[in-house]
Parts: structure tokens; C-alpha cells; sequence
């Protein structure tokens, strides 16, 4: 996380934000391209949409009330795998919008897809990005995963999984085939 400065406004503006179901809802962030997301192309640079999509992450873990659980426990999240395609560039004072959602989850991690949606000059939405992510959070004490069902528990834990959609499939099978090769 090297974004600090959104991610203090991000926390602040939480607190005055809806809570978010995030087994339903849809977490969406806006944001601005600013000088320093730039590469040397003058567009937002690939490294920067990951980190931006951190903050997509905690703000589902805040607005859902889950961060409660990850501080008073010490769990850390982490992403195991990601998945990415371009589709537009992003120049210099490009307003976007970042939109989260966790798509499927197993015993031990969640599938979150990420969007980064502009406008057009017309104001007809422009898919930029879209991602896949395979995250967890790490209890370091028990040295083990958090069952998703613990974790949902508080939430709705008559819950059940999503069945991935074929690209998510896909994403998950391509992960097992990269854990394998070593």
C-alpha cells in the first residue's frame, strides 16, 4: 500500500459512507489520475492500478464492519494471485471510478473482481481495467488461513458460494496450474 494520502481519506470518508453487504454490494471508489500515477507513456501506470485496488479491498473490509474482526484478531490479508487486462488508457486529471466486489470464495480465500470504469465524452461508461483477485486473510498466531465461513460468520453464515463464473473458473484453474509448476 504506497497510497496513503487515499487511503487516510478513504477511512475518513468511511465513516460517513452506507455500510456495505460484501457478499451483495458493489464498493465503488472514485478517483482522479494524478501526476504522480503516471509512467513514462503519461498514463496511469500498470503498478498503480494494483495498489489502487488495495484500497477497493479495504473499503469492502470497512464499510462491512470485517475490519473489526481482522485488528482483534491480527489477521493480515493477503492476495495469493491477480489476474489483469487492459482495455483503455487512463491519462494525466482522468476521472475513474474503481469498483469492487467479491465474485465466489472457497474454505480459505475470496475471489474479488475490480473495475475500473471512466466515461466517455457522451458519459457512456468505458470499461479501462478489469481484474481478479484470489485473497485470504493469515492468522500468523494459529500460522493458518481464516475459514471464510469464520470470518463470515457475523455476516450471514447461512451463506454459500457463488458458482464462479466461466472466467473466474478459468482464473482459479490457472492459479492451481502456476502452484503446481513450482
Amino acid at each position: 500500500m504506497n497510497l496513503w494520502l487515499r487511503l487516510l481519506h478513504l477511512i475518513l470518508a468511511s465513516c460517513v459512507r452506507p455500510r456495505l453487504d460484501p457478499l451483495r454490494d458493489v464498493s465503488r471508489l472514485s478517483f482522479r489520475v494524478w501526476p504522480h500515477d503516471l509512467d513514462t507513456s503519461l498514463h496511469m501506470n500498470n503498478g498503480r492500478y494494483w495498489s489502487l485496488m488495495d484500497l477497493g479491498r479495504t473499503d469492502i473490509m470497512i464499510r462491512s464492519g470485517l475490519w473489526r474482526s481482522v485488528l482483534k484478531n491480527g489477521w493480515v490479508p493477503v492476495v495469493s494471485a491477480g489476474q489483469i487486462r487492459f482495455r483503455r488508457e487512463l491519462r494525466l486529471l482522468r476521472p475513474f471510478e474503481l469498483q469492487s466486489r467479491i465474485v465466489t470464495w472457497s474454505e480459505g480465500w475470496v475471489v474479488i473482481e475490480h473495475r475500473i470504469v471512466t466515461a466517455s465524452r457522451s458519459g457512456e461508461p468505458i470499461l479501462a481495467a478489469v481484474a481478479l483477485v484470489r485473497a485470504g486473510l493469515y492468522d500468523r498466531k494459529a500460522r493458518r488461513f481464516v475459514p471464510v465461513s469464520e470470518l463470515l460468520g457475523g455476516i450471514d453464515p447461512a451463506a454459500e458460494a457463488p458458482a464462479p463464473p466461466p472466467e473466474v473458473a478459468a482464473f482459479l484453474a490457472s492459479e492451481e496450474t502456476l502452484k503446481l509448476a513450482g
